[in-house]
C-alpha cells in the first residue's frame, strides 16, 4: 500500500531540506513542497487563493497517489492548524494509502539560529524570526509524531522517518 507521509513545523524548521533527504533514502517515491504551490509574486494569502492552493496540492498528491511509479508521496506544509489536515484529508477519500503525519519541531533557540542563517544569506525576510518562533507551540498538541530536529541533521531526521514509515 502507498505510503503517504506528510510532514509539517513552523517556517524555518527544516522541512524542505528533511524531504530532500527523504526523498533521496525513500525510492521509489516523489516529493511535493506546499510552499510551491504559493510560489507567487506579489505574495497575497486571500480566501480565493487558499482555496486555489489547496485544490492544487489535492490534485498533484492524488496524481501521486494514482501514479504506479511511486510507493512513497512525501508532502511537507506548514500546516499549523488541525482543520488544515483535516480539510486536505477529506479531500483525499477514496484513495487508499498509509498515512503518516509528522511534525518537525525544535527549540526557540534552533530555529532563531536557522533563520538568522536565512536571513544573512538572503533566503528570507527579517520579520520571519517573529513570525515563525510563536507559531513553534501549535504543533505540540497535534495529532502527530514529532521529531525534535534541534540538535540533529535533515538527514539524520530522514532516517528516523524512514524507520517509523517502513516500521508499520
Amino acid at each position: 500500500m502507498k505510503k503517504l507521509i506528510i510532514i509539517n513545523g513552523t517556517m524555518g524548521v527544516g522541512k524542505s531540506a528533511v524531504c530532500r533527504q527523504l526523498l533521496k533514502i525513500l525510492p521509489p517515491g516523489v516529493w511535493l513542497d506546499g510552499d510551491w504551490c504559493w510560489n507567487m509574486n506579489p505574495f497575497v494569502v486571500s480566501e480565493e487563493n487558499k482555496a486555489m492552493v489547496l485544490d492544487n496540492i489535492c490534485y498533484l498528491l492524488k496524481s501521486f497517489l494514482n501514479n504506479t511509479g511511486y510507493e512513497y508521496v512525501i508532502f511537507c506544509w506548514v500546516i499549523h492548524q488541525e482543520d488544515i489536515f483535516n480539510q486536505l484529508l477529506m479531500r483525499l477519500q477514496g484513495w487508499e494509502f498509509e498515512l503518516h503525519k509528522i511534525s518537525l519541531i525544535c527549540s526557540e533557540q534552533a530555529l532563531a539560529a536557522r533563520l538568522q542563517y536565512d536571513v544573512e544569506a538572503g533566503i528570507r525576510n527579517r520579520d520571519i524570526i517573529e513570525r515563525s518562533i510563536p507559531r513553534l507551540a501549535l504543533y505540540h498538541s497535534m495529532d502527530t509524531k514529532k521529531i525534535d530536529v534541534s540538535d540533529i541533521t535533515a538527514e539524520q531526521a530522514a532516517i528516523e522517518i524512514k524507520h517509523l514509515v517502513r516500521r508499520n
